[in-house]
């Protein structure tokens, strides 16, 4: 991806962005994501170009304000049309993200998690319910309630269809499906997207009563990236949740905003252990392709932010399930053909926005982004991988406590994403 124009520690990243992940398909075949591959599709080892193919939903664009999206679709997976009720689809489903992240299921009833993406999905609503159909999830509908779509401006002026964006749409929807169940789902397309037009959905979606905002794109910093925190972010008492970027090492914006959540990556994989799952920090010390993490240039550093190898804002702050090779089921239609895998930090975003759903109304007056530091030892401290080199070295090599890729770690259950005094954990580094 293009480097960014800080020259503070964490802000650059190698330019360009490799097509094909860094991971090797045996993470697939051990996560139970697909069948072992034919001996004419041998897996290969991790660091090399020769794992899962990928390519990004999104094109990327250098214009100054200009936003991509950041999920990646699998292209050796084998996709399908409709609910098939022989075989799971392949990736990580519902019952595997509630049980990988300690997720109650019956909770979140009635809450609204904000989906904010630009242009239009013209087949939202009916992939969503192939999605929720396929895994037996309560219906959401329009008709019902549970579903919304709605132009930047709250009508049904819909922008522009586009097929990339169409797919992190179905992405977006699909993770709150997964994770909160019970949860409604509000859909605020950008006319385009631009920063100003993304973020005028992000307002839209509070104004018409989101406390949970998910945002899946990210681009460049610049020198307004301050004044776009005070026109579009700065809502106490809403959760906004934003990808923290998928070309390793370096920073996006928004997720650089002092008011967000800032969602890092990782790979997730079932083992034997107590907890079922183990995780590492999506990426490799090559970089190139992974969670984004490191110094802002522009944003000033959060009061709860205790980490001292960033004199601003460090990213990130949390993480979920990002890489592509333990990636996650997505049914778009769109002009695409059905069941797919998907990552990227697209996919953890709103898994967290839907977290905090499940936690519980944010208090008044608060910034959601800071429970989490209140609460770290009820995460999931991600301790092993890289998404780079760097240096202080945790900004994107995990480790005890806080690190730059996953942030102070990944949920176990709702308590880190609520409201209410600190427990003794520790988050500095």
């Amino acid at each position: 991806m293009h480097s960014t124009k800080s020259g503070s520690p964490g802000s650059r990243r190698p330019a360009g962005r490799a097509v094909a992940a860094l991971f090797s398909l045996a993470a697939l075949v051990s996560g139970g994501l697909i069948a072992a591959a034919p001996a004419s599709s041998a897996a290969v080892s991790p660091h090399t170009a020769d794992g899962p193919h990928v390519r990004q939903l999104c094109s990327e664009s250098t214009k100054p304000g200009q936003m991509h999206c950041l999920g990646l679709v699998r292209t050796d997976v084998e996709q399908h049309l409709g609910i098939t009720d022989d075989a799971a689809p392949s990736g990580l489903g519902p019952a595997d993200l509630q049980s990988a992240y300690n997720l109650p299921s019956g909770a979140g009833s009635g809450a609204t998690v904000a989906i904010v993406d630009a242009y239009d999905d013209p087949n939202a609503e009916q992939d969503l319910a192939t999605y929720r159909a396929q895994y037996g999830l309560p219906e959401c509908s329009t008709a019902n309630g549970c579903f919304q779509k709605a132009d930047q401006n709250g009508g049904t002026s819909y922008p522009t269809a586009d097929s990339g964006w169409a797919g992190e749409i179905s992405l977006d929807v699909d993770m709150v499906s997964a994770a909160c169940p019970q949860c409604h789902i509000l859909l605020v397309e950008a006319n385009s997207a631009t920063m100003d037009d993304l973020g005028a959905a992000v307002n839209r979606a509070v104004t018409m009563g989101a406390k949970y905002v998910s945002n899946s794109y990210g681009g460049n910093e610049d020198a307004t990236d301050p004044a776009s925190d005070s026109s579009y972010f700065n809502h106490p008492g809403v959760a906004i949740t934003v990808s923290s970027g998928d070309s390793g090492y370096g920073v996006e914006y928004p997720a650089a905003s002092q008011y967000v959540t800032a969602v890092g990556g990782t790979s997730l994989t079932r083992d034997s252990s107590s907890r079922g799952w183990s995780e590492s920090v999506w990426g490799s010390s090559f970089g190139g392709q992974g969670a984004g993490s490191g110094c802002s240039a522009y944003d000033p550093k959060p009061s709860w932010q205790q980490d001292t190898g960033c004199t601003k804002r460090s990213v990130a702050d949390v993480s979920a399930v990002a890489d592509p090779a333990t990636g996650v089921a997505v049914y778009d239609s769109y002009q695409a053909s059905g069941w797919n895998v998907y990552g990227g930090t697209s996919a953890s975003s709103p898994i967290i926005a839907s977290v905090y759903a499940l936690a519980g109304t944010p208090a008044a007056g608060t910034y959601p982004a800071s429970y989490p530091y209140a609460h770290p030892s009820a995460l999931n401290d991600v301790t092993s991988g890289s998404n780079g080199s760097c240096s202080p070295s945790y900004l994107c090599n995990a480790g005890p406590g806080y690190d730059g890729p996953t942030g102070l770690g990944t949920p176990n259950g709702t308590a880190a994403f609520a409201s209410g005094s600190a427990d003794d954990g520790n988050a500095r580094r």
